[in-house]
């Protein structure tokens, strides 16, 4: 008789944290973890994140040290400045390489992946997970305007989850966010403006102007 299902997830950060930002909601990562848990045998939870080194405070910084304490295997990298054509600074990061290379090795070892993704580059690498004998769980949403799912990359997975279908199991309670929000304010230095890491469709392409 065959065991539970051997289960990896892959998490593009940024993405699904734009994705649940316009679902209107954040994502309790103890909750996402119970929730796939419960599904199978859980291999590994990745999470992959850009950060910036020379930022004072960071939001981000309090997440990734809960996560890496709480069963997940957080994979950084720092972001690279250049300069655009209007002579614009800009800061970039981009973690795609990083989220496929640990694919790739795990794809022959586990059952199912689950991708928290809607960027359209990923289509290639599910793609070749599915030939490792895999199958591949898509998570994003059609519910945005526009939508945060790149229709070539639902069109190649074997399963398509609509990420607002889960946010009653692993959605944050609105009271506890608001506390959050509160402490973070608290310890934020008030002479350390927070600069804003903007994540568009690209999802782990985090660019910042200045």
């Amino acid at each position: 008789m065959s065991g539970p299902s051997k289960i990896a997830l892959f998490i593009d950060g940024a993405n699904l944290h734009a994705t649940a930002k316009a679902l209107g909601f954040d994502v309790d990562y103890k909750r996402l973890l119970s929730e796939f848990q419960s599904r199978g045998a859980l291999l590994r939870a990745f999470y992959y994140t850009a950060i910036i080194e020379d930022q004072e405070y960071s939001s981000i910084r309090p997440l990734i040290d809960w996560l890496d304490y709480n069963g997940y295997t957080v994979v950084t990298k720092a972001t690279k400045e250049f300069i655009d054509a209007s002579g614009r600074r800009k800061v970039k990061g981009n973690m795609d390489i990083e989220l496929a290379v640990d694919a790739m090795e795990l794809a022959e070892h586990i059952d199912e992946m689950v991708l928290f993704s809607g960027d359209g580059a990923f289509r290639s690498l599910v793609e070749a997970v599915q030939r490792r004998g895999a199958r591949v769980t898509v998570v994003s949403t059609t519910a945005s305007h526009p939508p945060m799912i790149a229709d070539e990359l639902r069109r190649q997975a074997d399963v398509f989850t609509d990420l607002i279908e889960l946010q009653a199991k692993i959605g944050r309670n609105p009271s506890e966010r608001s506390v959050s929000r509160e402490r973070e304010t608290r310890s934020r230095s008030p002479q350390v403006p927070e600069r804003e890491t903007i994540a568009g469709l690209r999802g782990n392409d985090s660019v910042l102007d200045e």
